[in-house]
């Protein structure tokens, strides 16, 4: 049995991943829903990630004091540790993490290979990457975590992306915590299911 390659993105209403000044606050988790991406994140056991969100990510192996903060930080920690990560770049020259490896060059060739070996599911993390993959058809699911609130500009989630599975993906939904208003799953070979999970929660603004 092979993995399956998935993405996870976070968004806002108006379909952003970073509003205009590059920032990403306003999708910070509370408990709850940071438990909801430990839980999601579990069962992986490869990270592809290009190099300026594995050094973003780095922080939960290299700052101990985050797992401090909390039982579910420190889970997440864990999660995170536990599994693999391959870092696509050409300029990093060493790993600051273990279980981690660099490649130069996105061969999707090898990407199948990764994903033909793996006995567990592969995470790919940036857009930009993302979109590469989702050209050589190496995608099989999305998690698309809808936050309550519009940021008015900024980055957009990949258009490559979301168009590339427009004709073939179907939904199926995951379970987010009462007060985000969606929490979409795409895979491949899904019968198409839809669930909106809206309710009170903290304002994002």
């Amino acid at each position: 049995m092979s993995g399956r390659l998935i993405y996870v993105v976070n968004c806002s209403l108006d379909g952003y991943i970073e509003d205009a000044d590059g920032g990403f606050g306003w999708s910070e988790p509370d408990e709850e829903l940071h438990q909801f991406f430990n839980d999601l994140l579990r069962p992986i056991g490869s990270f592809l990630y290009g190099r300026r969100l594995y050094e973003s990510m780095a922080v939960w192996e290299t700052d101990p004091s985050l797992a401090a903060e909390s039982p579910v930080m420190a889970d997440f920690a864990a999660v995170w540790q536990d599994a693999d990560k391959i870092v696509y770049s050409t300029t990093l020259e060493e790993p600051i993490t273990e279980r981690t490896r660099i490649e130069r060059v996105f061969d999707p060739d090898a990407v199948r290979g990764v994903k033909a070996a793996a006995a567990t599911d592969l995470l790919i993390g940036n857009a930009t990457l993302t979109a590469h993959a989702f050209r050589a058809g190496l995608v099989d699911e999305i998690h698309l975590v809808v936050a309550p609130v519009a940021v008015g500009g900024g980055k957009p989630r990949s258009r490559v992306v979301f168009g590339s599975t427009s004709s073939s993906s179907r939904c199926a939904a995951s379970r987010a915590p009462a007060w985000w208003p969606c929490a979409i799953g795409y895979g491949a070979r899904r019968e198409r299911r839809h669930e909106r999970r809206s309710g009170r929660g903290p304002r994002r603004s």
